[in-house]
């Protein structure tokens, strides 16, 4: 089904609830915000086919921004709240859009894209004048388009590597209640999400990000409940599992590890019997936090392993995860290849790179060279990560092969350093790269985000140390371990490892 006819048959129930401040919006409100927004745009000139950026916080109009845009087959084109003006900028210009949604909050970011791009049309929340968000959809129509045409959004790469990449996916179907949709699908017949409308589901990440959007677009197309963090905190999240009755959710390691990182006294002060299904991805999670997290919840937790892509999906429930610690499952969409660097594919057990043949084609907005790099012989397409697959069809992950260091001529992978050190109690997070070595190439180096700063020093250094010593080879040990108080890791877990790379590679200069 759509939201459309949810609102129609169950107009009061909540479609959308912020989950610290219990702001509620009910399926007809959703609704009509969402015909309003779409009447705007096309008061401002946008025709199928034309792109707009949202540049917002986790907000309850974010969602129905979507569903209005998706009325009128315009392209929605979500930013990282972390970008810069610059960087936001390369994304309008790559997109071609037309004007930009974004709020007060990031008044400062607004005013440098006014100098750098004084023609782009805005739309603010909590704005002033004509831009004013608040006063522009107010003077809309709540009724629905009367020639409604599909639109989507087109998602771009977190950049950790580089410049971000647009993601083109299949135009859709030009009508927009047109179905069935496969992630709703996926949800409901491998995942067990119910599609009675009865879905309450968290989404503790920020919605600009492809897995956050899809998938509470999915929760609405099944009727159910969005309950949306403003800002992921790890014990408001558990207040709002216990305040919501929530039985679905969708997490991302670095949740997993914080949440563990709570008081016992804490931890054990929430009702969580209503979480019937705990999913996560993005990032590869480590054995022991993941091994925890089922002892504390139970074998509720899911793992699905894929990209914004679209081009494969692998997936693993506890009890199959538990006699194969590690793996991100077997692929229920797309055909699975691990190859060597030549394009050959490769037994089980050997490592090499992940590639998938694609039920359906994607390509890399405006850079036909990035698709085509992406893609061997065959027509298979890869994320760029490394991994092996068991005999059983397991997939695990390694690394990113832009991750890898070459110290001395023999190849590290730092997933395994880093899963190792988060998992120590006086660290909260940790990043492991590859820093210029006029003897070696490369040398091992550990950017470590301690849980109190004033531990940071000498003495952690080399607790840490000795900590990894027993478990890694001589070889995979730091060279080198610096302290920050915190890392550029999106909120989807991703480390932006490049700007590490960059600044280390600046000092070696």
């Amino acid at each position: 089904m759509h939201p459309i006819q949810h609102a129609a048959e169950h107009p009061d129930r909540p479609a959308i609830i912020m989950a610290q401040s219990g702001e509620t919006l009910s399926y007809a409100a959703m609704d009509g915000l969402a015909n309003r927004f779409a009447h705007w745009l096309r008061e401002q000139g946008m025709q199928p086919g034309d792109a707009f950026a949202v540049y917002l916080e986790n907000r309850i109009e974010y969602l129905p921004l979507m569903w209005g845009s998706q009325r009128i087959g315009t392209v929605m084109v979500p930013v990282s709240t972390h970008l810069t003006a610059e960087e936001t900028a390369y994304i309008l210009d790559d997109s071609s859009a037309k004007l930009i949604v974004s709020s007060d909050r990031f008044a400062s970011l607004v005013d440098e894209l006014r100098k750098l791009k004084p023609d782009l049309s805005m739309l603010i929340f909590g704005g002033e004048g004509s831009e004013d968000a608040a006063e522009a959809l107010a003077a809309q129509r709540d009724a629905s388009p009367s020639d409604m045409v599909a639109g989507y959004e087109m998602l771009y790469s977190s950049g950790t590597t580089g410049r971000p990449k647009g993601i083109k996916p299949t135009v859709p179907d030009p009508d927009p209640q047109a179905g069935p949709n496969p992630l709703v699908m996926v949800m409901t017949a491998v995942f067990g999400v119910p599609g009675d409308g009865t879905c309450r589901y968290l989404s503790p990440a920020p919605l600009y990000h492809a897995a956050p959007l899809r998938w509470c677009a999915s929760v609405h197309r099944l009727g159910g409940t969005v309950v949306v963090m403003e800002k992921f905190d790890p014990e408001a999240a558990l207040a709002a599992i216990e305040r919501y009755e929530i039985d679905t959710s969708q997490w991302v390691p670095t949740h997993f590890v914080r949440l563990l990182k709570l008081p016992e006294e804490v931890r054990g002060k929430y009702d969580l019997s209503s979480l019937k299904r705990a999913i996560h991805a993005a990032a590869p999670c480590p054995v022991p936090v993941k091994q925890a997290m089922i002892d504390w919840w139970g074998p509720i937790i899911q793992e699905y392993y894929a990209g914004s892509e679209g081009n494969g999906m692998t997936f693993v429930t506890s009890t199959d995860w538990l006699t194969h610690p590690g793996t991100v499952g077997r692929p229920i969409f797309g055909e699975l290849h691990i190859c060597d660097e030549y394009g050959n594919e490769l037994p089980a057990g050997d490592t090499g790179l992940i590639y998938w043949l694609a039920p359906t084609p994607f390509a890399y907005h405006n850079d036909p060279e990035k698709t085509a790099s992406v893609t061997n012989a065959q027509g298979w397409t890869t994320l760029g990560d490394i991994g092996r697959v068991d005999e059983e069809g397991f997939l695990y992950l390694t690394d990113r092969k832009s991750n890898m260091i070459i110290s001395g001529g023999v190849n590290i992978y730092p997933q395994e350093i880093e899963n190792l050190l988060v998992t120590h109690d006086k660290v909260t997070d940790a990043a492991v790269i590859g820093a210029p070595d006029e003897e070696m190439g490369e040398r091992v180096v550990a950017v470590v985000q301690p849980e109190r700063m004033e531990d940071a020093g000498e003495a952690l250094a080399s607790e840490l140390t000795d900590f990894l010593a027993a478990h890694l080879a001589r070889m995979k040990l730091p060279r080198q371990i610096d302290f920050r108080s915190d890392l550029p890791r999106e909120a989807n877990g991703k480390l932006y490892k490049r700007k590490l790379k960059e600044e280390y590679a600046a000092a070696a200069d």
